[in-house]
């Protein structure tokens, strides 16, 4: 028998600097290709353009796979950082969660800008054999280079320059080893740039490509019409329905519930046929998943269209309208401004700032209604576009239903079910306990949201047979509420028996609540993964603080904020001081299960979907590795394996004490 592994004082790892990322780099980027860590390095100078301090820049994509990316800004400060000790551009590109994003208050370098989490392009750094930076300030250029994060070349004066010849210049060579891919997708890094140009008018992005015999391609985009000339382009040819419609709405005075400069820049228009554009972004910063910010302009255009349809009586009787009954033959490009930006994960592919989406539907509304009713015939055109999608879905909707009304099976006692015949907007909750699931029937949308407690802990079901499942009584109720049977990974399973779009697991933020979603999802992964695989399954994400503000005269009433974790808490309390509330005079709650919230907060932080947090769950139940992974981690006869697994991984775990 071998003997076990030591564990002792020496066992415990401390990863100091940059080597977290170079641990884990999954964690802080993508590592499909190095195009993110590039962009990490394009954002800081988008930021100085942003700042209105820069008015070009430059990527050169070199032949030896290195990139270089120059702004004419006012360069990173070069002097001696007076916490560390070291320049500060040292700082800048060797420790995490350093960067001028942090300070928010008075104005700070960066009022508004993408960077948030603080590991930009320290894991450029971090991820490359090698780095340069040239920062040209005060009169001089100043260079410093790194190799695999660390310092080879200290900073130095390498020559004179003209007290107004500013910027920086950072070349890096990524670290094949970290990536799937080494090539960088030149169209992909092409359509962030061209953005960049849209996003900043009047500022020129160049990029540059150097070929095997020495010569380069060169291409160039100036916007002076920003938006409305991109949306133009990517739509040219396409037959609108309405002109576009393109506005751009700032908070000039901070009030109780957002600060100076807040607001949003769009363009949107209506197509009868074809393809859509649609993008958007949060400080300079491109949003591929949406997110608050989109479901703002959504709500706003809705609303708009939904009272100019009430004011001119134009809804036919049984018809209801919902926003996507607008929205699917829309195309738009929207540029939000928020002073402290929320997203999901280091990539920044989806906004989640709650106030994101109040701060652009109040934006838009009001604008678009006042179009609205200046152009009569755009309007009706527009009333008329949604009123027919919603006819149609209407339509479709019961003609699935009558499908599926002969056998069903009957229904679990405890299942609150929905009235919604529309399967694609049905949701159903699975939450933990009654007393949650109390609150959830309450403040839940009866229209479409169905709610089935669970009373207990699920059976591991990761070794149980097919056959054998239904002999478990909570299983048996999820599966007859769905509507699809247990089934296999290759199997052709017919899922015309689906009765909910999502399926939301919704546990407490605990260590039980974990214990249950990972049960829950062993059960799908197993038994359902054509659920999976075609993203019918979600986990939501309640928050774990509330933050309760007092008021301060009839100016500003009481307010309470959400917050998802410990980064979230901390950003609100930043926003809080920036604001000049009293610290200390807020009140921080730390919710213990979904039982403690009440109907109402359960809805707006969980289960409204305009403001709530989700995770779609991908797997693969068909790779071997994935089916390895989660047999040591579910199966009865691997304890062994899960040990050496603990021992192996613990550092990463965060302790809730």
């Amino acid at each position: 028998m071998a003997a076990a592994p030591q564990y002792d004082e020496s066992s415990v790892k401390v990863l100091k600097g940059l080597e977290p990322v170079k641990h884990r780099p999954g964690m802080y980027t993508r590592t499909e290709h190095p195009l993110h860590i590039v962009q990490e390095v394009i954002d800081n100078a988008a930021d100085e353009a942003l700042a209105g301090y820069a008015k070009s820049i430059e990527v050169v994509v070199y032949q030896d796979g290195s990139i270089g990316v120059a702004d004419d800004g006012r360069g990173i400060p070069v002097g001696i950082h007076p916490e560390m000790g070291v320049p500060t551009v040292e700082v800048v590109f060797t420790q995490l969660h350093a960067g001028g994003k942090f300070n928010k208050k008075d104005g700070g370098a960066y009022s508004f800008s993408g960077g948030l989490h603080g590991v930009g392009v320290s894991v450029t750094n971090a991820l490359s054999t090698r780095l340069e930076v040239r920062v040209k300030r005060d009169g001089a250029e100043h260079a410093l280079a790194f190799g695999d994060g660390f310092v080879i070349e200290p900073l130095a004066v390498v020559k004179e320059v003209g007290k107004k010849n500013t910027g920086t210049t950072v070349r890096c060579w990524p670290d094949a080893k970290y990536f799937d891919s080494p090539a960088i997708p030149m169209g992909e890094l092409a359509h962030i740039l061209r953005s960049k140009a849209v996003l900043l008018p009047g500022i020129t992005v160049t990029l540059i490509t150097e070929k095997k015999d020495g010569s380069r391609d060169t291409q160039s985009w100036t916007y002076p019409d920003g938006l409305t000339g991109y949306l133009n382009e990517q739509l040219s040819g396409a037959d609108l329905i309405v002109p576009l419609f393109r506005g751009e709405r700032y908070i000039t005075e901070a009030n109780e519930s957002f600060s100076s400069g807040e607001g949003a820049a769009w363009v949107i228009t209506w197509t009868e046929e074809g393809g859509i554009a649609r993008e958007s972004y949060v400080n300079l910063i491109p949003t591929p998943s949406g997110g608050t910010h989109e479901t703002g302009l959504r709500d706003g255009v809705f609303n708009a269209i939904k009272n100019f349809i009430d004011l001119h009586n134009l809804l036919p009787k049984g018809v209801k309208l919902l926003p996507e009954d607008l929205f699917a033959r829309a195309s738009f490009v929207l540029s939000a401004k928020v002073l402290d930006p929320q997203f999901q994960g280091q990539t920044k592919e989806r906004l989640s700032s709650r106030d994101a989406l109040r701060l652009v539907s109040t934006q838009v509304r009001d604008p678009f209604e006042l179009w609205l009713n200046e152009h009569l015939d755009y309007g009706k055109k527009l009333a008329e576009l949604a009123i027919r999608q919603a006819q149609s879905r209407m339509k479709a909707a019961k003609t699935v239903i009558k499908k599926k009304t002969s056998g069903v099976a009957v229904l679990p006692g405890k299942l609150t079910d929905c009235t919604s015949e529309d399967v694609s907007r049905r949701e159903l909750f699975l939450v933990e306990g009654d007393s949650a699931g109390g609150s959830a029937k309450q403040g839940r949308d009866k229209d479409f949201q169905a709610i089935l407690p669970l009373r207990g802990k699920v059976l591991n079901s990761w070794e149980v047979d097919a056959g054998e499942l239904f002999g478990n009584n909570e299983i048996h109720d999820i599966a007859v509420a769905i509507g699809v049977d247990p089934h296999k990974p290759d199997s052709a399973i017919d899922l015309s028996g689906l009765r909910y779009g999502r399926i939301l697991i919704m546990s407490d933020a605990d260590v039980d609540g974990s214990h249950i979603q990972v049960l829950l999802l062993t059960l799908f992964c197993r038994h359902f993964p054509q659920l999976v695989k075609h993203g019918h399954i979600h986990i939501a994400q309640p928050p774990l603080y509330r933050i309760d503000v007092p008021g301060s005269g009839k100016s500003k009433p009481p307010r309470k904020f959400y917050a998802l974790d410990d980064g979230e808490l901390e950003a609100v309390l930043d926003k809080l001081r920036l604001e000049k509330v009293r610290e200390g005079s807020w009140g921080i709650s730390r919710f213990k299960g979904l039982g403690e919230m009440n109907a109402e907060q359960l809805f707006e932080t969980t289960m409204n979907p305009d403001t709530r947090r989700t995770l779609q769950i991908d797997f693969d139940a068909a790779e071997d590795d994935t089916r390895r992974i989660m047999t040591m981690l579910m199966g009865k006869g691997e304890a062994s394996s899960r040990r050496a697994w603990l021992e192996e991984n613990g550092n990463l775990a965060e302790g809730d004490i």
